[in-house]
């Protein structure tokens, strides 16, 4: 009887250290599982941070390329903004009570929406800033300024003089620049091209309008290289120099007109664009 009583009391023991394995196997599982939970919450953050990160780089490289269509735009010195190096920075090494504590990922993940954001904003400002530039560098374009030539000289200039042909006095609504036949005559500003043909006395001839009532007028030309309705660019060739209508030899007959009626030219040939 004594040894069964002593065999039960073994088999209790027993069955409870099994209680208390399996109690302790069902809290490590737990554990386990909590902890893969955490893993797998970790890596899908640790994802989505890494792809916030790639946005945002790939907005700083948008940033840097605004920044340097901006400096282009405005004529600013190349060493005065670098766009393509970090900026320069330095200072003594940080103490130990300096330091930062760490930031947890939520945290981090906070930080960086807010940085987020910074750069749309910046984004949008830089944007509309660069549409400003470009429209004042446009209106600046449209503006006549400097010679209708880049190899001549100014032959005959604007106002009274004697006419060629007949040795009358006559008023000479233009300035003549001569050079050599076939020589490029470019466009003093920007605009759209409003007549080029053959006009009386002109010979063959390119009219350039530029809105604000300025127009420039290119004649005695040797060949036309633009029709009417096409957009030119100050400083590209619209015609090559000739000797066509009523002239005495190859030269450009550069003429402005404001409001319809023609002003002396010198003051825009001797303008410099800002």
């Amino acid at each position: 009887m004594a040894a069964g009583y002593e065999l039960g009391e073994r088999q209790g023991a027993a069955n409870a250290q099994l209680a208390r394995i399996d109690g302790a196997e069902a809290v490590a599982s737990e554990r386990a599982e909590a902890l893969a939970q955490l893993g797998a919450d970790a890596s899908q953050q640790l994802r989505a941070m890494s792809q916030t990160v790639a946005d945002l780089q790939a907005r700083v490289t948008r940033l840097d390329a605004l920044g340097i269509h901006l400096t282009e735009l405005t004529g600013l010195d190349d060493g005065e903004f670098n766009f393509d190096v970090l900026p320069p920075m330095g200072g003594p090494a940080p103490q130990a009570s300096d330091l930062l504590p760490e930031l947890d990922p939520k945290q981090m993940a906070r930080e960086l929406t807010a940085l987020e954001q910074t750069l749309v904003d910046r984004e949008s400002q830089l944007d509309i800033l660069a549409e400003l530039v470009a429209g004042q560098r446009v209106r600046a374009e449209a503006v006549p300024s400097g010679r209708p030539v880049l190899k001549g000289w100014l032959s005959s200039g604007y106002g009274e003089r004697s006419d060629p042909f007949s040795g009358d006095r006559a008023w000479h609504e233009g300035v003549d620049f001569a050079g050599r036949e076939g020589e490029e005559i470019i466009a003093v500003a920007s605009g759209v091209v409003s007549f080029s043909g053959e006009r009386s006395g002109y010979g063959t001839m390119v009219e350039v309008a530029h809105g604000d009532g300025l127009v420039t007028r290119y004649a005695h030309n040797e060949e036309n290289l633009v029709a009417v309705g096409d957009l030119v660019r100050k400083g590209e060739a619209i015609a090559l120099m000739g000797n066509s209508g009523r002239s005495t030899g190859p030269h450009v007959h550069f003429e402005v007109y404001k409001h319809g009626r023609p002003v002396d030219p010198a003051s825009y040939v001797r303008r410099t664009q800002r």
